[in-house]
């Protein structure tokens, strides 16, 4: 089934594995640079079905670095089209992940362990800005308070979403997903621990889902019918949280009524003083939530979490647990991994993932083993003397011949 092609409206994926989004903190401005067409491009290239840019903010201030990804810019879309094109012309579905991170902007990069900007980066050019949220609550001890959102100031942010959507529809892109996860903005506004609010978008769960319902419509109505609408869920908070699995399936419930198609079921970013207890990181300790999504609501979902053999892939999918699989730092590791697992699960031509000049050169080099198969004695000349004075078999001569570019 990895190897299955999957229709999504009138987008078809030729597999089920999905690169997931991967923030890369190289982006100049928000704008891509040459960095993000070769990894992403990469990736199209070692076989998956759809490949995520990273996660892409709507505005300047919803990233959560100076060198986080934006698509806030009209002169964002040439760049992105750029990679969108080479991502689509080596067979792989181009998409984006659109988000804002709330009051968890405003930080260090990632290798910087996320550390809130200060006076010493602003005398190198790098100055904090004033975060928001849905409360006035920290994201950190060490963390400068956001700014609790007004109405009017929510509609504005809802606007931006979907003007960034209509960005990546300039841009080229075929999938787009809205993080709601990870203790980001949409995130922020559905856990209690981070919404203290007691006006309509505060205190009961259907008051909390407010503001991502509002996002999702207005991105749904740009966003071009016969095109897939992804969200990326937080199925539970983090260790002592309270958003759980019961309030997800909620969520799924009324998000499928408004035309998503697929629930990438995440979980944490967010902690607490609750019982809910950390969930121990072991391969795929989030199948179960896209398990428990799938089987309660009519949507599809995509698992991810320390998925990295074929085998476990290929289970997930037989077992209906999932209809998508997705990946992130396997697939740093190791790019063409979808060429590798297709071998390994014995799918029909795994070579042809490839683009075809790869395909080309890799079968005759498979042609050429066969005519010498493990155990065969051969001679391997070191020197081109030994090349001129070996006399090669016949059969490698006949295949030469017949091959004038090997």
């Amino acid at each position: 089934m990895l190897f299955t092609p999957l229709e999504l409206r009138g987008v078809t994926a030729r597999n089920r594995i999905v690169v997931s989004p991967m923030c890369q903190y190289m982006s100049i401005d928000g704008g891509p640079v040459d960095w993000h067409l070769v990894h992403l491009g990469r990736l199209a290239m070692g076989g998956a079905g759809i490949v995520f840019a990273e996660e892409t903010a709507i505005e300047a201030r919803g990233r959560k670095t100076y060198q986080c990804a934006g698509l806030y810019s009209d002169d964002h879309v040439a760049g992105y089209q750029r990679i969108t094109d080479f991502i689509r012309s080596m067979g792989a579905i181009p998409a984006i992940q659109l988000g804002h991170a709330g009051r968890k902007g405003s930080v260090r990069g990632a290798m910087e362990n996320w550390a809130p900007l200060t006076a010493e980066d602003a005398a190198k050019g790098a100055p904090p800005w004033q975060t928001v949220s849905a409360s006035p609550i920290a994201a950190s001890p060490d963390a400068a308070p956001p700014v609790a959102l007004d109405h009017a100031q929510i509609r504005a942010i809802v606007a931006t979403w979907a003007e960034s959507a209509q960005r990546a529809v300039d841009a080229g892109f075929d999938i787009l997903e809205i993080h709601a996860a990870h203790g980001y903005l949409i995130h922020q506004f559905l856990s209690p621990l981070s919404n203290h609010r007691d006006d309509a978008y505060g205190g009961a769960r259907t008051n909390r889902m407010r503001f991502a319902l509002e996002v999702v419509e207005a991105v749904r109505r740009v966003w071009p019918p016969d095109r897939p609408l992804f969200y990326r869920c937080a199925s539970i908070d983090g260790k002592g949280g309270s958003w759980d699995m019961d309030d997800t399936l909620a969520l799924a419930s009324a998000l499928s009524e408004r035309g998503v198609d697929v629930l990438d079921c995440s979980a944490g970013g967010m902690s607490g003083q609750s019982p809910l207890a950390i969930v121990p990181r072991v391969p795929g300790y989030q199948v179960s939530y896209a398990s428990s999504v799938r089987h309660a609501v009519p949507m599809k979902t995509m698992a991810i979490g320390l998925i990295t053999t074929p085998h476990h892939a290929e289970s997930i999918l037989q077992n209906g647990d999932a209809d998508l699989i997705g990946m992130a730092r396997e697939l740093m590791y190791n790019a063409d991994w979808p060429v590798h697992a297709a071998a390994a699960l014995g799918a029909p031509n795994p070579l042809a993932l490839f683009p075809p000049a790869y395909t080309y050169r890799l079968k005759k080099r498979d042609e050429v083993r066969a005519l010498y198969p493990p155990g065969t004695a051969t001679i391997v000349p070191h020197t081109v003397e030994r090349v001129v004075d070996y006399e090669w078999p016949e059969e490698f001569l006949s295949h030469k011949r017949s091959t004038p570019d090997l």
